[in-house]
């Protein structure tokens, strides 16, 4: 590669209220409250370790994520970007994301928030039926849901609604209802996400009863026809977007650019000199704290090989719609683009995606069997 691809900041808070049943990200419940400015100092701390591997590297995007980074305060917030911009050399309108749960939020608060910095706001509603809501171990209402949004348009000029659906006991009307509830609050930005039972959550020891695939099928179909009538671009597998209102920061994710995560169990993907690494820091926030303070904060690094760096890109790249340039996948891995030739072959014979000779994409009938379409794409994967 003749230089590295767009860099972005993830910033990791790692705790909520209460773990909701189907969740596997790494967060904490805060019983004993969050030991904000402890964490803040470590951030700044991680941040500084890590320098080296991004020196005189431009920041596109800033995400924070969790656990639910909105019971930060809004000092903490300040303090976190005060320090970031110290450290690294931000774009000009950097794109500066924070996650929030419409439980924990009020109007001082997102006014704290916007003050701080932070550009884009993305609310993890869910649901608006308060069945749902309860069903998904939410600790807002209904009416906190509304109210949280309503608080996020005077403040944000940018705001993500993320919604699930297939939730249990749902109906397609249900599922529609609240897509509909969504789109008229004018968001640039959905999340439309299929409930699914991950391992190591209450839900996949207990599971509920969850719409049958025919109906899940249905309500994908529905929701991706209601948004695109709405206006709303489907640019990603669960992305839609008003006009020139995509994610720059998870664009960067699906694009294969790199991102330097910092916080407990923050992950990075970064490329240096010659190879491609991967880092993970440590997962339990206490763990996070004392490793930082040694000097020390990873949890593991590994560096890619080559069939890992043609799946991952494979991976990323084909959550988008619309493809990606061939010339992408050369200049984001430093790879040949006969690495995966054979593959590509393979998946446009089956009727997985179509390509010519500067572009591929994903056909319709890829973009709903994109497991089947990855699979093609595994390192050592017979007939791949």
């Amino acid at each position: 590669m003749t230089e590295p691809p767009p860099l972005s900041l993830y910033v990791h808070i790692p705790w909520c209220v209460r773990k909701c049943p189907y969740c596997d990200f790494n967060s904490h419940q805060a019983d004993a409250g969050i030991p904000e400015q402890e964490y803040v100092d470590t951030l700044l701390q991680d941040l500084e370790l890590a320098l080296p591997q991004v020196w005189g590297r431009r920041v596109g995007s800033v995400f924070f994520g969790g656990g639910t980074p909105s019971l930060l305060s809004g000092e903490a917030l300040d303090r976190i970007l005060c320090g970031v911009r110290a450290l690294l050399p931000l774009e000009a309108g950097a794109e500066i994301t924070l996650e929030a749960n419409p439980g924990t939020v009020e109007a001082g608060r997102f006014q704290a928030f916007r003050e701080a910095g932070v550009n884009r706001l993305s609310l993890g509603i869910q649901s608006f039926n308060p069945l749902h809501l309860q069903a998904l171990g939410r600790i807002h209402d209904a009416h906190e849901a509304r109210r949280a949004v309503e608080l996020a348009r005077e403040h944000f000029e940018n705001i993500n609604l993320d919604l699930m659906y297939a939730l249990p006991g749902q109906s397609l009307e249900e599922a529609l209802l609240d897509m509909r509830t969504a789109v008229s609050y004018g968001p640039q930005h959905l999340s439309a996400y299929h409930l699914t039972i991950e391992p190591n959550t209450w839900f996949y020891h207990h599971p509920p009863q969850l719409p049958d695939d025919d109906l899940s099928a249905s309500m994908q179909e529905e929701i991706e026809n209601l948004l695109g009538e709405s206006g709303y671009q489907h640019y990603e597998t669960s992305g839609f977007a008003l006009a020139n209102q995509r994610c720059r920061h998870n664009l960067n994710y699906w694009l294969f650019g790199d991102y330097l995560g910092i916080g407990a169990g923050a992950h990075s993907k970064l490329t240096l000199p010659g190879r491609i690494i991967r880092q993970a820091r440590q997962r339990q926030p206490q763990a996070y704290l004392d490793a930082v303070a040694r000097g020390k904060p990873l949890q593991s690094q590994n560096q890619l090989g080559t069939a890992d760096i043609s799946f991952e890109f494979m991976m990323n790249a084909l959550r988008l719609t619309e493809g990606f340039a061939l010339e992408m996948f050369s200049l984001r891995t430093g790879l040949s683009l006969i690495e995966v030739l054979p593959q590509l072959e393979l998946a446009e014979s089956r009727g997985l995606l179509e390509r010519d000779g500067s572009w591929v994409k994903p056909t319709q009938l890829g973009q709903r069997f994109l497991n089947d379409l990855l699979q093609l794409f595994l390192p050592g994967e017979d007939g791949a």
